[in-house]
């Protein structure tokens, strides 16, 4: 008996129309794993309702690129094969397949024995024989058709002497592809961040492919350019880099970090998964797919009575949202300044009764701006949009300065002297501004 086609309801696109032989590679257990995976770490801090998953936002992708190759279909017919349009809603499907638990955050060789990037990790999973969607995608495919959805998610010119055009890398991978179009429609939904946002079908519709086999945008879709652009930049001020968000981001880290050290010496038990996490220096496919942030969050509990007060400290704050650090309101602090006032401003917690190493917490943030000409968005005379729109230059500035939190009952009290501390450094660097 032959299973049946499949229609997925989904908060932001409704209906995602799913054939049965890609519901196939849904249903594996690997990529169900994804429901475990939260999109935005322990940005539920700030936003409580953004606990949505890299499993609806993966079929959101999916569900874009099938869209976005319908549109061009339709502007260029015969553009693409039936063989390279299913290979390209694919290679959407599984662009996040893998993702560590918390997503981008546990990315990080101060959380993994085993480290390597998610995308890695996700070629892993799919070229592995002992992992479910490593078989059920060859058997879908077949060994050499997923040979060259491999190829074009590594953007490659050709597979076995067939060209491989750049503009379907580009739908799932570029300035303007449907992972970002996704997830900051997604995110933008499920924290209740006041945007304004974008037209995504205004979007895609505005594009086209050029002769040279790369997507460019026609001169009346430049609005809508404009609009997605500023939404992304917006998401990072408001969202990504909320100051509540990069705090817990660093408990999180810094207390599975310590809980690796407890044990290495001897002083704390761990689960299976996360000692397989943790401390495993050869973790296979496998057992990477068998770790979800279920794990982490478990252990908080028995982690919050433990003797260690930075294990036990980092874990009751993530338990209750109760004694969290307060950012020093400096908003011009840059990296440079931090880097000279950070030595004393340790000494100056001590002297307060802190503990500098458990009660000083850097966050860097460091966001490139709109890349023209590099990674650009190109229009139909060849000009990058930057060369159009001054909105859009004005968004090429990269983004680079730190946050530093500090206990609240001294906050006030260390902002002065911090502020004091940055006068002379502030000074020093006018010059070359």
């Amino acid at each position: 008996m032959t299973a049946p086609d499949r229609v997925i309801r989904d908060e932001i696109h409704r209906d995602i129309l799913v054939p049965a032989h890609h519901a196939r590679i849904i249903d594996t257990p690997e990529f169900q794993r994804l429901r475990s995976i939260q999109q935005l770490s322990t940005c539920e801090y700030v936003f409580p309702a953004a606990t949505h998953n890299r499993f609806a936002h993966s079929l959101g992708a999916y569900h874009l690129a099938g869209r976005f190759i319908h549109h061009l279909e339709t502007a260029h017919p015969g553009i693409i094969s039936d063989d390279d349009a299913e290979l390209v809603q694919l290679a959407a499907l599984l662009h996040d397949i893998g993702h560590p638990p918390y997503s981008h955050l546990l990315e990080t060789p101060r959380v993994y024995a085993t480290f390597a990037s998610h995308e890695t990790w996700g070629r892993r999973m799919l070229e592995s024989n002992d992992t479910a969607i490593g078989t059920v995608v060859e058997d879908v495919l077949g060994k050499q058709r997923l040979q060259r959805l491999f190829a074009i998610m590594d953007g490659c010119d050709e597979h076995e002497g067939i060209a491989i055009p750049k503009f379907l890398k580009e739908i799932v991978s570029s300035q303007v592809d449907v992972d970002r179009m996704d997830y900051m429609i997604r995110d933008q939904a499920n924290t209740g961040a006041q945007i304004g946002g974008f037209d995504s079908a205004r979007v895609m519709r505005a594009l086209r492919v050029g002769d040279d086999g790369r997507l460019f945008v026609k001169q009346w879709g430049l609005p809508a350019i404009e609009a997605y652009l500023v939404t992304r930049y917006h998401m990072y001020q408001q969202v990504y880099f909320h100051k509540v968000n990069m705090l817990t981001q660093n408990y999180l880290v810094n207390m599975l970090g310590r809980a690796r050290l407890l044990a290495q010496n001897g002083s704390l038990s761990l689960t299976e998964e996360l000692e397989q996490m943790l401390l495993n220096t050869e973790l296979t496919a496998l057992q990477y797919a068998a770790l979800n942030d279920a794990h982490v969050k478990v252990a908080l509990p028995r982690w919050a009575r433990h003797d260690d007060e930075a294990l036990s400290g980092y874990a009751k704050r993530l338990l209750s949202r109760k004694d969290f650090h307060k950012s020093l309101r400096i908003d011009d602090l840059t990296i440079e300044m931090s880097e000279v006032i950070l030595p004393r401003l340790r000494e100056a917690i001590e002297e307060a009764g802190y503990n500098p190493e458990l009660d000083v917490i850097q966050a860097t943030i460091r966001k490139r701006g709109y890349l023209p000409y590099v990674e650009g968005i190109v229009l139909e005379d060849g000009r990058d949009a930057s060369e159009h729109s001054a909105l859009i230059r004005s968004l090429a500035q990269p983004d680079e300065r730190s946050m530093v939190f500090v206990p609240e009952s001294i906050r006030d009290e260390m902002e002065l002297k911090v502020r004091e501390w940055i006068k002379p450094t502030q000074s020093s660097l006018a010059h070359f501004d």
